[in-house]
């Protein structure tokens, strides 16, 4: 009897996995989400948006943090949600006299890191400006990351710190640090301590989910607005499926 009830879950769930994917597609094949229409507004992002763009003016940095998760596991969710959003950042602002700086808590991720940056490099046509020191792994247990995030993110030429991966309470000194040298400190985590945090420690705090919306909300590409979409339909329609099976057991066609 388990081991029914466990392969009918699993195919359960390569069935809703196969269809998000099929759906994903068709969206974006059919509708093309639009920013000022599609997604409410959060005025993190807002917020977000206009200091990156300020940068570049003001010849001062990015500095972006995209925590300590393992690449196996599936709390790294966030760091690929922050990796994402930092290859649209340092594109917008790769003009900037001082370019930008990932640090991350793992030899993975920062080498994930270098490679966004030189990436988002060639994408702006300004493939002279990346070196990989801009890529750093800034310290491998929670507080030596936590320790040399927070140095970077208090440096006089960062204007914006965006912290987007998986962190611990550790988190506050880096956006505390932030905060205290007058930088722009927006910050989102799956890690519920982590939330908690930066709630209160930073200037704007992404709740819940909004994490992973930064790639939409920063235009990094259309599939990421379609993402979106595409998770408010099988919303709803895990809504009509719970209250249709509600229905249904209270007028006894379910037993």
């Amino acid at each position: 009897m388990i081991s029914l009830t466990t392969g009918l879950t699993g195919v359960l769930g390569l069935a809703f996995v196969v269809l998000f994917a099929l759906l994903l597609v068709v969206l974006r094949v059919v509708k093309e989400p639009r920013p000022g229409r599609d997604l409410r507004p959060l005025r993190a992002f807002t917020h977000l948006r206009h200091a990156v763009n300020l940068t570049v003016e003001s010849g001062k940095r990015l500095h972006i943090s995209v925590g300590r998760g393992e690449i196996t596991h599936p709390r790294v969710a966030s760091a690929f949600a922050g990796l994402s959003a930092a290859h649209k950042m340092v594109e917008l602002s790769a003009a900037s006299d001082r370019a930008a700086i990932v640090t991350a808590g793992t030899g993975p991720l920062g080498i994930l890191a270098r490679s966004t940056l030189h990436s988002a490099y060639h994408t702006a046509g300004h493939t002279g400006r990346y070196k990989a020191i801009y890529g750093q792994v800034s310290g491998l247990t929670p507080f030596s990351y936590a320790a040399g995030a927070a140095f970077t993110a208090g440096a006089d030429d960062v204007a914006v710190n965006f912290l987007a991966g998986s962190f611990g309470p550790e988190v506050a000194l880096i956006a505390e640090n932030g905060e205290r040298h007058q930088a722009l400190t927006v910050g989102g985590s799956e890690n519920i301590a982590a939330q908690a945090v930066l709630y209160a420690a930073a200037e704007e705090s992404l709740i819940g989910e909004e994490v992973f919306a930064s790639g939409a909300y920063l235009q990094a590409g259309g599939l990421h607005g379609t993402s979106l979409l595409t998770q408010d339909i099988f919303r709803w329609l895990l809504v009509v499926v719970i209250l249709g099976g509600a229905l249904a057991k209270l007028v006894g066609v379910l037993p």
